[in-house]
């Protein structure tokens, strides 16, 4: 692991707000779940492209014991290879938000050292992935100071995170959905045999994945019943509570999800396919996503038919209101051999580093990187803070 040593992030960090009418934004990244190095590539990212002259930007890293620091500014040291892991390391002093005269200050703190402000945000990008952060615990704590945030709120981040609950509001909802069997930790330690007669009813091949870990960590493909206890146990090092999805044949299509400004509905990219290189990934997996270069491809616009493009939209669209999704989202879909759209999950904060397909996607529907960026703070800027 390759840890960023906490210090001062320069002039631009701590500048008051007296000093400059540009709005405040802390980027919020790192956390405590085991996505925190993509956290941490994603903010890179941002903090890359961000428009430095028009915001005032603070980087706040969150150690894996949970403490918020002051990162190092120099973005280079976030890089992710198979071989170094970028980390947010711990420091002397802790950055805390309070409420202080009426607006919600940053504050540091140091053993036996006077505090220090650092002055007023105006918005939080909580570029976080994972249990801790991209699942509504972040942002329940913003709600309870009334600070603005880039993003969706509680509820629907708590839903997107875990794949059980999301699948329930899907189909409540009428979106297609696969065979799946939801495993909790009582089921598996009281009756192992149960389970796995459930997920024998599912049809082999099926996926094991972590309920709340997000889209990437401790997921299998299992091929026969003899890999099924493996998998189980390699995921329930990330969550105790699981999801096994029967095995869908069918391209992987994305979609990018964008808030409407006001009133206005949500707005879609156009869909994106992806390939993974043939080799050593049978799927999508964390390697394919973040390390290896040239292990996966997106293409943009999808080769599917302009009936399937459309109705691809239109469902991205509706699992966004479904879940009462904020700022962003990716939904993600299987498009069978016989034209049918069933779909997978909702990322509420889809990665942003640059390999990531959200970026992407909008990319080459038109909208670039950094004005993508500068949307997602307009529209927090001008959301209502409480209940909406």
């Amino acid at each position: 692991m390759s840890a960023a040593t906490a210090e001062p992030a320069g002039a631009a960090a701590t500048a008051s707000p007296a000093e400059s009418n540009r709005p405040r934004v802390a980027i919020l990244f790192g956390g405590r779940s085991s996505e925190h190095a993509v956290s941490c590539v994603t903010a890179a990212g941002v903090l890359g492209a961000i428009d430095q002259e028009k915001y005032d930007v603070i980087p706040i890293g969150i150690a894996k014991s949970g403490q918020w620091v002051i990162p190092s500014g120099d973005v280079s040291q976030w890089s992710l290879s198979a071989s170094s892991l970028p980390e947010v390391g711990p420091s002397a002093k802790t950055v805390t938000l309070a409420e202080v005269g009426g607006s919600h200050q940053l504050i540091v703190t140091a053993p036996n050292a006077v505090p220090e402000e650092l002055g007023a945000v105006d918005v939080v990008f909580p570029l976080l992935h994972g249990p801790w952060g991209e699942d509504g615990t972040i942002q329940g704590l913003l709600e309870l100071s009334d600070t603005r945030y880039v993003g969706a709120g509680v509820l629907a981040s708590a839903v997107g995170m875990d794949k059980h609950f999301m699948k329930v509001v899907f189909e409540a909802a009428g979106l297609a959905v696969g065979p799946y069997v939801a495993v909790t930790d009582r089921e598996w330690m009281n009756d192992a045999e149960a389970v796995r007669k459930r997920v024998d009813r599912l049809g082999f091949p099926v996926f094991v994945k972590p309920a709340r870990a997000g889209s990437s960590m401790g997921i299998s493909k299992v091929d026969s019943m003899e890999g099924l206890d493996a998998a189980i146990e390699e995921a329930r090092k990330h969550d105790l509570k699981l999801v096994i999805e029967a095995g869908i044949v069918g391209r992987e299509i994305e979609c990018a999800v964008l808030e409407g400004r006001g009133t206005d509905a949500p707005r879609t990219s156009m869909p994106g396919e992806i390939a993974v290189a043939p080799g050593e990934h049978e799927f999508y997996d964390f390697n394919a996503k973040y390390v290896e270069d040239g292990a996966a491809a997106l293409s943009c616009p999808a080769d599917i038919p302009e009936d399937a493009i459309a109705r691809v939209r239109e469902l991205a669209a509706a699992a966004f209101d479904a879940v009462g999704a904020e700022g962003l989202s990716r939904v993600d879909f299987f498009y069978t051999p016989e034209g049918e759209l069933i779909i997978n999950e909702i990322n509420t904060m889809p990665g942003f580093t640059p390999k990531s397909m959200y970026p992407q996607m909008w990319a080459a529907s038109g909208l670039a990187y950094p004005e993508l960026i500068d949307e997602l703070i307009y529209l927090a800027l001008h959301r209502k803070t409480g209940l909406r």
